[in-house]
């Protein structure tokens, strides 16, 4: 009776292994295929100025406050996904632990 009962928690807690190796497996797929695009769309544009100013131009009053802006709208358009790409860091950390 024991025997079966070692070997019904030893199968329990290999089928939770397995599941979790998977599901961190299919969390890390999924942040791997949507990244590039958000990385894209959202950290490769230069919003700042900062490779202007490292030429050594200066930025008109009108040019900053237009970067701002710009750079106010792109942060309101990809924080739902940068959120939702931290959510899958933090899920696959979880679960790692």
């Amino acid at each position: 009776m024991r025997r079966a009962a070692l070997l019904l928690l030893s199968t329990l807690a290999l089928a939770g292994c397995q599941s979790k190796a998977e599901r961190v497996k299919r969390l890390q797929a999924q942040y791997n295929a949507e990244y590039p695009a958000y990385a894209k769309a959202c950290l490769d544009e230069d919003t700042s100025g900062a490779a202007r100013m490292l030429t050594g131009e200066k930025l008109t009053t009108e040019q900053m406050a237009t970067l701002e802006a710009y750079k106010k709208e792109r942060d309101a358009r990809c924080k739902p996904e940068a959120d939702r790409l931290a959510g899958f860091q933090r899920e696959i950390l979880a679960l790692q632990q």
